[in-house]
């Protein structure tokens, strides 16, 4: 027997009420004893379930005994009437969005901010910012941190899966604190794009049009408080600054994908963080290499590339885009 619990969710009815069609369904006809009987449940709420169910077109009575309505004619009338209200739903669901812009558009000034302090708390306002987001997050991403950006943020994850469209800024410096594959070429594989520039005036996370989120006050080591943008010029100001921003950004190109040869995917790596003006030793931490290593490869990767110097280098492996990072093949002879 299916789980009660679970279907009669499904259905829209409550528990006792499924208890009491499904035996009728099964049995055809009974009348309340039996239907006691093969329930388990009291008179009272035996009968208050038939007429509930008759009510909703679900049972009919015959002679002072119950008869089940046939599933397939009772449940398409009721999804239907279903179908119905939600369509009621969300015209309601609009008429109430419309009246809160409206409303928001006459906000008083102090009621279009809100200020959070704590790590912990700003933690949770972002969470909710991000879910707020139907088309798309902006995010502009520079240290110090609410919470150590070990992984890929598990919000965007979802968000990503979900069709969400996620474009991210870095800070130069950002780069050498994201952890490289279990973040940024986690998120960069699931649709992020990603652009770095040298410095950010600020980091901000935007959700659509009508939500950001902005520092308020920060050490070196420690985001203290923040502020909750809601719809109004002071957003409208920080959605410009962003299109700024991302236009004179560099894009961040990592591979994230499988290929025939690590050492290949290395090098991709390499170029990468190369093309964002990362220094050399912020490089080879990254990849997990010593210094002496890295400058190996970075030689070898110059030799390939043409380039006489480690900015050449950079901006040849900048110019050939995503998907394009690593060294021509020669064509065959």
């Amino acid at each position: 027997m299916p789980e009660v619990g679970i279907l009669a969710c499904v259905l829209g009815l409550r528990p006792a009420e499924h208890k009491v069609y499904e035996a009728l369904v099964s049995s055809y006809q009974l009348g309340v004893t039996e239907l006691c009987l093969a329930t388990d449940l009291a008179d009272r709420t035996v009968r208050a379930a038939l007429r509930s169910l008759t009510d909703l077109g679900f049972v009919h009575e015959v002679d002072g005994l119950y008869i089940a309505v046939a599933p397939d004619v009772a449940l398409a009338v009721h999804f239907l009437r279903r179908e119905d209200d939600l369509r009621r739903d969300r015209v309601l669901a609009g008429e109430l969005q419309a009246r809160y812009e409206r409303a928001a558009g006459v906000r008083a000034p102090a009621d279009l901010v809100e200020v959070v302090h704590g790590a912990e708390a700003i933690s949770r306002r972002v969470d909710q910012v991000m879910r707020t987001a139907r088309h798309e997050v902006r995010f502009v991403d520079k240290p110090p941190y609410a919470k150590a950006p070990t992984s890929l943020h598990p919000v965007e994850e979802e968000l990503l899966n979900r069709g969400v469209r996620f474009r991210g800024i870095y800070e130069r410096r950002a780069l050498e604190l994201h952890d490289l594959r279990a973040d940024l070429e986690m998120g960069l594989s699931l649709g992020e794009e990603a652009r770095v520039v040298a410095v950010a005036p600020t980091k901000m996370i935007l959700a659509d049009g009508h939500l950001g989120l902005i520092p308020l006050h920060s050490t070196e080591t420690t985001l203290e408080s923040a502020v909750i943008v809601y719809r109004s010029a002071l957003l409208d100001s920080l959605g410009a600054l962003f299109a700024t921003l991302w236009e004179d950004a560099v894009p961040l190109s990592l591979p994230g994908r499988p290929a025939s040869s690590e050492v290949l995917i290395e090098d991709a790596r390499l170029l990468a963080l190369l093309a964002t003006g990362l220094p050399d030793r912020s490089i080879a931490k990254q990849l997990g290499l010593s210094y002496r290593t890295f400058q190996r490869r970075l030689q070898r990767l110059m030799e390939e590339l043409g380039a006489q110097t480690r900015f050449q280098a950079g901006l040849r492996a900048a110019a050939r885009g995503a998907g394009s990072l690593l060294p021509p093949t020669q064509p065959p002879e």
